[in-house]
């Protein structure tokens, strides 16, 4: 049986506890349903939302066309430019793209399909962010070989459950780089390689799906690196290896950040990598089981909070994807309050410089037997 055959297997026999008795999940839901009730608020997007996300695209679209209208010259300044790319991009992927594939951005899917659309503009494709995101990494939150935001390669070991090497034991200190090239990564390689995964999978389940999935990588490909790369290489009053250099700098930047918020919601001294039992039963409900693999950071941030599309509110994203994240610091008292209630973990991270330093704590720990 191949690695992907097995894999499929693994997700068609993994069983979370019965959700029917889970009072926790039950009381949580009622209780974040009549906050907005009471407050007649909307679980979607609000002003604050549509603001943040014209903001963002400012700040990722006026740098690119000042660099390929020409309005410097100067090596430095259209590599700044490049920089604040890469930090619009980051923040269009956490706060914008996120939230509307999740369908938390209207009620609309419609709407929802064509705001998620962004994620062409920085080198993604929909089809599979959702395979691997929405559906594997939601459903089975840290669990080794079906979790693949935990699955990094052999020079990375993120689960106690992954295989060891010698090269894990410095991890610690080489993983921000392995970090810095996700998106890179992401736009040249990743698509391609998962689109053959996930039909080996069968998560895409007929060739003419495959077709359909391999017609959508190429093409937001061949327009993503032609509007990027090319057309600034070729209008930009610059060398050409400048504008590779800013393109390279705009990704390491954002493979960064995205990286770091990612892995500090899950990769945490105190999260939990379940394994299922022989026959597939996973022992907590599913909601039970985002409690014990999940961690929030800088709660109190409102900075970080803004730019990472709330994303350190890592608990009430997971347990409720189709809320928008800008609801996400309102509702978070009464998952906090909830789970206590109930005798469940709530794992919090003061701020970013603890958060970062827990992490690097747990790789140093994933590297050692």
């Amino acid at each position: 049986m191949s690695l992907f055959s097995k894999q499929a297997a693994d997700i068609a026999s993994i069983k979370f506890a019965r959700s029917s008795k889970d009072e926790f999940i039950k009381t949580l839901r009622k209780r974040v349903n009549a906050y907005f009730k009471d407050n007649n608020i909307s679980k979607h997007a609000n002003a604050q939302m549509v603001i943040k996300t014209i903001v963002l695209l400012m700040v990722y679209l006026i740098p690119y066309t000042m660099l390929v209208v020409g309005v410097t010259t100067n090596i430095w300044l259209t590599l700044g430019l490049w920089v604040i790319m890469g930090f619009g991009m980051a923040g269009l992927g956490m706060s914008v793209m996120h939230d509307a594939i999740h369908g938390a951005y209207t009620k609309s899917p419609r709407l929802n399909k064509a705001i998620g659309s962004v994620i062409y503009l920085i080198g993604g494709t929909i089809t599979n962010w959702k395979l691997q995101h929405n559906e594997l990494h939601h459903s089975y939150t840290n669990i080794h070989g079906l979790d693949h935001d935990i699955d990094a390669g052999p020079m990375l070991r993120l689960s106690p459950h992954g295989k060891l090497y010698g090269i894990h034991r410095f991890q610690h200190i080489y993983a921000w780089g392995f970090y810095s090239l996700l998106t890179l990564f992401w736009c040249i390689a990743k698509d391609f390689t998962q689109s053959f995964q996930y039909k080996a999978m069968g998560m895409i389940k007929s060739k003419a799906e495959f077709r359909k999935v391999m017609a959508e990588v190429i093409g937001s490909k061949v327009l993503y690196f032609g509007y990027v790369l090319v057309l600034p290489m070729i209008l930009a009053p610059v060398a050409f290896w400048v504008t590779i250099i800013g393109f390279l700098i705009m990704h390491l930047i954002a493979g960064f950040t995205l990286s770091c918020v990612f892995q500090l919601a899950h990769v945490m001294d105190e999260t939990h990598y379940p394994l299922p039992s022989d026959n597939g039963n996973i022992e907590n409900t599913w909601a039970i089981h985002q409690l014990f693999t999940t961690v929030n950071f800088s709660k109190n941030s409102k900075i970080m909070s803004w730019f990472v599309g709330g994303l350190n509110f890592q608990i009430e994203h997971h347990l409720f994807p189709n809320i928008c994240h800008v609801h996400y610091k309102s509702i978070s008292n009464i998952v906090k309050s909830t789970a206590q209630e109930f005798g469940l973990p709530y794992y919090t991270q003061k701020n970013l410089v603890v958060a970062l330093r827990n992490h690097t704590s747990q790789l140093k720990s994933l590297g050692r037997a």
